[in-house]
C-alpha cells in the first residue's frame, strides 16, 4: 500500500457494518478518488480567485 494516501485505513474501515471486509486495492481506489476530488476543488478555488477551499468546491 502507498504511504502517500491521504485516507485513514481505520477510519475507513470504522465506517463500514459489522461483517463488510475492505481489500487494500479498494483503499487505493478510495485514496485516488479522494485525491481527485480534492484537486478539482482547487482549480474551483482558483478560479473564483480565492484561496480557501469552501464546501461549494466540493
Amino acid at each position: 500500500m502507498a504511504k502517500d494516501m491521504v485516507i485513514v485505513e481505520s477510519r475507513v474501515r470504522d465506517l463500514l457494518p459489522e461483517g463488510m471486509r475492505l481489500s487494500s486495492d479498494a483503499l487505493e481506489g478510495l485514496d485516488a478518488v479522494v485525491k481527485e476530488i480534492i484537486n478539482k476543488a482547487v482549480k474551483r478555488c482558483q478560479a473564483n480567485g480565492r484561496k480557501t477551499i469552501i464546501k461549494e468546491d466540493f
